[in-house]
């Protein structure tokens, strides 16, 4: 297994604690960062020769339906987590893995990640050769953006929920793909919180004393986007809720009005019927018979229309 080489398909990154921000490099050494965004099966092929990890393991990282775990192979530890997806479409998260070997830090997506983007853009004190700390700031990271995007979503809801009087089919589709996002994003931070109590035990992660007030904070976090997200939950199904019993109210107003013109509109309905039969009717002779039983018909309707009004049924 050759330990250096040009990796074409993949980024590799090294950094110490002297420099200020990650320098991508042509090579991989020791104690690099080897990122691998839209990974393809070739792609795999090379960690899986980098590493030894079995492609049978690697394969997961490209199941976009994976679920949050970790696992402990004798080459390494592979972490599956969920960030938040910016893309449209029937996933809102995406699948990042971590993989932590005694030489690399390996970090695999199907897409570009907002997360892996953010730590590679910022300045810090922290070394690839310190991987416990570099993947403890991804989760960080992570945790913050599931904040972040749970708000905007809260706030885009709330400005959308300003009139519960013109409610329409709109509003329902809207309330139903933000209550689908958040579903989505609860799904994935309870097996995650799982991942991150791992952590915590130092089983699977080397953790030094200074790491304690960053798992903290990490745990805090997730729980925290956990608790925001299931109260919006609950929020959304309330609004939703309330939504449907002012749509069907108005709805049924509509029934009401279109039942009580019907009913008024019968009277002339049936007069005219009666008396434009080829039969001698009534009033025959009259010259003012027309006029007589239109006067009738129209005091008719206005008698029904006032009894409606007063039973509170128009």
């Amino acid at each position: 297994m050759k330990e250096k080489g040009s990796l074409p398909m993949l980024e590799v990154y090294f950094k110490t604690v002297k420099d200020k921000k990650f320098k991508k490099i042509d090579s991989v050494r020791a104690g690099c960062w080897i990122n691998v965004e839209r990974a393809t099966e070739e792609d795999l092929k090379k960690v899986s020769e980098l590493t030894g990890l079995s492609m049978h393991d690697l394969q997961d990282s490209l199941d976009n339906y994976e679920v949050p775990r970790m696992e402990r192979q004798e080459e390494g530890i592979l972490m599956f987590v969920r960030t938040p997806s910016v893309s449209e479409g029937e996933l809102y998260t995406d699948l990042l893995t971590i993989i932590t070997t005694d030489k690399y830090l390996i970090t695999i997506s199907s897409n570009k990640n907002s997360v892996i983007t953010y730590i590679l853009d910022q300045k810090t004190s922290i070394a690839t050769t310190q991987k416990s700390k570099v993947v403890l700031r991804m989760l960080l990271r992570l945790a913050h953006e599931y904040t972040v995007q749970i708000k905007k979503l809260r706030t885009s809801v709330s400005r959308s929920t300003h009139d519960f009087s013109q409610i329409d089919t709109k509003d329902f589709v809207r309330l139903a793909e933000t209550e689908e996002v958040l579903n989505q994003y609860i799904t994935a931070l309870v097996p995650m919180n799982n991942v991150f109590e791992a952590i915590r035990s130092g089983k699977f992660i080397s953790l030094y004393e200074e790491d304690a007030d960053l798992v903290q904070d990490l745990l805090v976090g997730i729980k925290q986007s956990a608790d925001i997200c299931s109260v919006n939950l609950r929020s959304i199904r309330s609004i939703r809720d309330s939504y449907q019993v002012i749509f069907t109210n108005n709805l049924n107003k509509i029934i009401k009005l279109f039942t009580s013109l019907t009913v008024i509109l019968t009277i002339p309905t049936i007069v005219a019927s009666l008396f434009g039969m080829n039969v001698n009717v009534p009033f025959d002779e009259y010259s003012y018979a027309f006029s007589a039983i239109t006067l009738s018909t129209v005091l008719a309707s206005l008698l029904a229309l006032f009894f409606l009004y007063y039973k509170k049924w128009l």
